[in-house]
């Protein structure tokens, strides 16, 4: 399945990730351009990070020790300052 991402626009995929030794609870995805770009979802493989940074989308991944909601408010608010 694929989905859209809107051009300047932040989404998590913590229930996409469907491998059970996968080693992040989460993914934060932005895309910082002014095109909407297709991911794949759901998420299976670690690889999966590294083929959707080469189109352009800034990837953080979120482990159990991470604090998931400070993690995606400093992505939303470098998102719109790139935004202004």
């Amino acid at each position: 399945m694929k989905f859209v991402m809107r051009p300047y626009n932040i989404i998590s995929l913590g229930g996409y990730i469907v491998e059970v030794d996968f080693p992040y609870r989460n993914i934060i995805v932005v895309n910082p351009t002014a095109e909407p770009i297709k991911i794949e979802v759901p998420v299976f493989d670690e690889s999966w990070i590294e083929e959707h940074e080469n189109l352009g989308l800034i990837i953080t991944p979120v482990t159990y020790e991470d604090n998931y909601l400070s993690m995606f408010r400093q992505e939303k608010e470098a998102l719109d300052k790139l935004k202004r």
